[in-house]
């Protein structure tokens, strides 16, 4: 063997001796840190942990102390107990029974309580909706506890009558006029006057206007429908109730001019 060789594996020697002693203090440390009673080795990864039943206590596992009303979940998870169907855990780590009001049911959950239908929560009661008359329970969890019934509105704490005027029925509204006018009539100082069609013209029952349109050919002037004068080169337009130059005509003056 060459004297090269042997001065590089001895150099190699000299090494791996250097990195043992660097690592034996971990090495030590790591073996001298022994696992505690009622711990057993993680099923993954490095380490150990706290049996069932048991919980990190400083270095070592000790025995989970379950509360009065509760029982031991068996996880090496959480507290390690979680209380009965009817109690809720304590900032004390207690488990203290769930007082339901009068007028209340218990959660699911079994932690905490709700209002009947009828009853609205104020602090720890459940208080009674009193409905006035001609009114029914809102099923909804936020906004009025009653609605007035079909006819009535509400006014303060009670639900009064809507006064609908002859010719008139209730409609679906939930703001403005809560009734509606029958057809051919329109509404004028809250009451519901007749429409009086003029000659030459129809009922049109739009939500605007007058109550009528012109016929073709007729256009509104006041309470009634007026012939309309046609000049020449002009005809009727789209809507039958105004008219317009021809091509090749521009309006002036309330006739039609050849446009050069």
């Amino acid at each position: 063997m060459s004297t090269a060789v042997q001065t590089i594996l001895a150099l190699f020697v000299v090494s791996i001796f250097a990195l043992l002693l660097f690592a034996m203090p971990a090495l030590a440390q790591s073996t001298g840190q022994r696992m505690p009673e009622n711990a057993s080795a993680k099923s993954y990864g490095d380490g150990w942990q706290c049996n069932k039943g048991y919980r990190l206590n400083g270095d070592a596992c000790a025995a989970v102390i379950v509360p009065e009303n509760a029982y031991e979940t068996n996880h090496t998870y959480g507290p390690g107990w979680e209380c009965f169907h009817g109690f809720s855990r304590s900032h004390e780590d207690a488990c203290v029974e769930v007082i339901v009001p009068e007028g209340g049911f218990l959660d699911p959950s079994g932690e905490r309580w709700h209002c009947l239908r009828g009853f609205f929560k104020l602090d720890d009661t459940c208080q009674e909706i009193v409905l006035p008359a001609n009114s029914y329970l809102a099923d909804t969890s936020y906004g009025p506890k009653w609605l007035c019934e079909r006819g009535f509105r509400a006014d303060g704490d009670a639900c009064s009558a809507i006064a609908v005027p002859p010719n008139a029925y209730l409609n679906t509204s939930s703001y403005g006029q809560p009734w509606t006018c029958e057809r051919g009539f329109f509404e004028l100082d809250g009451l519901c006057v007749a429409v009086v069609v003029p000659e030459h013209a129809y009922f049109d029952d739009a939500a605007y206007g007058q109550g009528w349109k012109c016929e073709r050919g007729y256009a509104a002037s006041g309470e009634g429908c007026k012939t309309i004068e046609v000049p020449a080169n002009a005809h009727l337009d789209r809507s039958g109730n105004r008219w317009g130059c021809n091509k090749n005509f521009r309006k002036s003056k309330g006739v039609c001019v050849l446009d050069n």
